[in-house]
């Protein structure tokens, strides 16, 4: 939508020439427009483009494939309003109660059209008072809404890159997990100064072995052995004095890390649980277990292995520069020449490095996520005969991965050599300036020696520092994409100071409850009061918000509007743990974890006796199976219990629910997957499982809500009806309609030969 101030007739350039000159031959002197759009639906909800302007004075509208235009004078009586619902969104134009105009649109066009919707305010408070100063944006992107700016051609908002702290900067965050081994890092650093110290120390010893000891004795004088000794003996105890302590360190050090590493896992871990559904409704799977088992692994190995070796690399380079300023200044500046040019080129392919390594990321966690949907949907892919699609998916996402990594490696097989040769230069100097310092005898023999040892330690420990940064920025690519995770706020926080939860009753009051997922409205203004152990039962065709409900009240999700109360508290003050502690949970597809029968059944309640496992078992009629098991409740289950069938595994999930023995049972959908006889021993459970509780069961076979006392109808996100069975029935409303149209299914349906256990899954 792009709204005009502008008092000519002309339109905003981008506005679709199909119909901008039309329009602007229908303007009246004086008159210009304000805001245009093109709603993306037609009333059969198909994909077509229509055209809605508002101008200074009037509203235009063309149908999708229309040529003609429909026009209506802005009066205040006129109310102009805007509406969505599971995924559909429409505007309409009434005058008093009279609809003129209804116009559909998808949900991306939400803020645009929201904008619209207040000009077309702002134009009828003008009416109202000629004298209110309304200011309209000169223009708005079409998309969000976002104005632009008097020179701007492009939306900020839409066009701008995210932004956030650099790679580096999330590294070094990562100094919160070394807190509390503050102590041994100290120690292990410590140990590195000294061990660092003692490498330094044979080239040192060289010189006067060279002065004092060789060239005198090329000159005729006799070898001082004692001295000899001395100067043998300190190479000796240096080296092993260097062994130990660098020994001591790495395996400090190392020990540090791999608890760091441990305790990121465990933190982001335990961070992930505390986020809610809207997170990883937003996430894949395989991005997610790529991020906490390679992430951490990547940041590890650099934590352990090569930020030691970058430190002592520093150390060795910082002490060298000072004992080289210490003997000579002049050779030590010219061994340092090379030094700011490796150091420029270290800053130009990090960058490159780092934008690479976010690439190799996002690609590895593609090659996961491959992965993590076609074994856990193995049986579907076999199904329908597909295993060579997906091999062809995991090759194009193992291409799309070689090629990053290929384009990383062009940049440091070109980087790492250009270092070797820089150091190469380097030495060349040296020795020519060495050469020369020694013919005029400005240095003696010996320190050129002990210059060439230290500055061949020098270089080396550069070009190993320059090699480091491919490592340095794998793992900030890593850290960034943790911190993404442990930075992220749940959109269900827990109370802070929470209401204490000893024995909830179970009454719920939904009071003017709204809910939208993103921009899209799936309840509105919905009240409903539920006794403590009464049964309600939600009925209503798909997308009428049932389900979404249901997750409010186990505060899977927060409501956008009004509130829900338990026990005459809002749910939002209890902590989340206690309350959801109280509820029970049988799902239309239960899941079950990899492990035995016991453990499964025992999952929301880990410290119960078999005794209690067994009761809930025969409560909810798993028990006789069970039994039939090789190992009986010993016998593990298989990945999401595919070992049993559907039947056995809705059995499992009751079991599991009663044995928390929860004040609210929530039933989603517990007996839509199975066949008549296996719904009917389901029932009986569940019939065991309701006793005494309150019940809130969502059932689209409506003969499954039987013993329910009341029935709530849905629709389009409110609640139109409530009562039981027979007083919905005699009403003729939206329940009569569900009910007649399913009447009429069954009735259509040819008898079925009654199904087995065992074909059940």
């Amino acid at each position: 939508m792009t709204p005009l101030s502008s008092s000519e007739h002309s339109l905003s350039p981008s506005m679709p020439s199909s119909w901008s000159d039309t329009l602007t031959a229908m303007l009246e002197p004086g008159e210009h427009v304000i805001a245009w759009l093109e709603p993306d639906l037609d009333e059969r909800l198909y994909f077509a483009s229509g055209a809605l302007v508002l101008s200074s004075r009037r509203l235009f509208a063309r149908a999708p494939g229309a040529s003609d235009w429909l026009v209506w004078t802005v009066s205040i009586a006129q109310s102009f309003q805007h509406r969505d619902h599971a995924g559909v969104g429409s505007i309409e134009l009434f005058d008093g109660s009279t609809r003129l105009g209804i116009w559909r649109h998808t949900l991306g066009m939400v803020p645009a059209v929201a904008r619209m919707v207040e000009l077309f305010s702002n134009l009828q408070t003008k009416l109202r008072d000629p004298q209110a100063e309304i200011v309209v944006d000169a223009a708005a992107c079409p998309a969000c809404g976002t104005p632009f700016a008097p020179d701007q051609d492009e939306c900020a908002v839409c066009e701008a890159k995210p932004t956030g702290p650099s790679d580096t900067w999330a590294l070094l965050r990562l100094a919160r997990f070394a807190k509390p081994y503050r102590v041994p890092l100290l120690v292990g650093l410590l140990l590195t100064l000294m061990s660092t110290a003692a490498s330094l120390v044979p080239p040192y010893l060289t010189m006067p072995l060279m002065d004092d000891i060789l060239i005198p004795f090329q000159n005729g004088k006799p070898i001082d052995y004692d001295l000899v000794t001395l100067y043998l003996t300190g190479l000796v105890v240096a080296a092993l004095l260097a062994w130990l302590l660098g020994w001591a360190r790495t395996y400090l050090l190392s020990w540090v890390s791999e608890r760091m590493g441990a305790d990121l896992r465990t933190t982001t871990f335990n961070h992930l649980q505390t986020l809610s559904l809207q997170f990883f409704g937003g996430k894949r799977t395989g991005d997610l277990m790529a991020r906490i088992g390679s992430e951490t692994d990547r940041i590890n190995l650099f934590l352990s292995l090569h930020f030691l070796d970058f430190v002592n690399d520093v150390l060795m380079i910082l002490m060298t520069a000072a004992i080289l300023l210490s003997i000579d200044p002049w050779l030590a500046v010219t061994t340092l020449v090379p030094l700011p040019v490796i150091i420029w080129m270290i800053h130009l392919v990090r960058d490159r490095l780092r934008f690479g390594f976010e690439k190799v990321d996002r690609s590895w966690s593609e090659l996961t996520n491959v992965l993590a949907d076609t074994i856990p949907g193995i049986r579907v892919v076999k199904a329908f005969a597909q295993e060579k699609r997906e091999v062809a998916r995991f090759r194009e996402a193992n291409d799309r991965y070689l090629a990053v990594n290929d384009r990383i490696n062009k940049v440091w097989a070109l980087f790492a050599p250009t270092v070797t040769f820089l150091t190469e230069i380097g030495l060349l100097v040296v020795w020519i300036f060495g050469i020369t310092q020694v013919a005029s005898s400005a240095i003696s023999v010996g320190v050129l020696a002990a210059f060439l040892a230290y500055i061949g330690r020098f270089y080396t420990r550069l070009d190993s520092m320059s090699r480091i940064v491919t490592y340095t920025q794998q793992a900030a690519a890593g850290a960034k994409r943790i911190f993404d995770i442990l930075d992220h706020v749940s959109s269900v926080p827990d109370a802070q100071r929470p209401v204490p939860l000893t024995r909830m009753e179970g009454r719920i009051e939904i009071r003017n409850v709204g809910f939208r997922y993103g921009s899209r409205t799936v309840l509105r203004n919905v009240n409903l009061s539920i006794g403590a152990g009464e049964m309600i039962g939600l009925v209503g065709h798909s997308g009428s918000g049932k389900s979404s409900l249901v997750n409010l009240i186990c505060r899977f999700y927060d409501v956008t509007e009004g509130g829900i109360r338990v026990d005459g508290v809002d749910i939002r003050s209890y902590s989340l743990n206690s309350f959801r502690s109280n509820i029970g949970l049988v799902l239309q597809e239960p899941f079950l974890f990899f492990g035995t029968i016991a453990e499964n059944i025992a999952y929301g309640k880990p410290s119960a006796t078999r005794e209690e496992v067994i009761a809930a078992a025969r409560a909810a009629r798993a028990h006789e199976f069970i039994l039939r098991l090789p190992q009986g409740y010993d016998s593990l289950v298989g990945e999401r219990g595919q070992a049993l069938s559907g039947g056995e595994r809705q059995r499992i999930s009751i079991a599991r629910a009663l044995l928390i023995d929860p004040r609210i049972l929530i039933l989603d959908e517990a007996t839509s997957s199975v066949d008549t006889t296996t719904e009917m021993e389901i029932q009986e459970a569940l019939d065991n499982l309701i006793q005494g509780r309150t019940t809130i069961a969502i059932a689209h076979r409506l003969s499954t809500l039987r013993k329910a006392d009341r029935l709530v109808v849905l629709d389009r996100g409110q609640v139109v009806e409530i009562g039981n069975h027979e007083d919905l029935l005699a009403r003729g409303g939206a329940y009569h309609a569900l009910y007649e149209a399913q009447t009429r299914q069954v009735d259509a349906e040819p008898p079925l030969p009654v199904a087995s256990e065992a074909s059940n899954g």
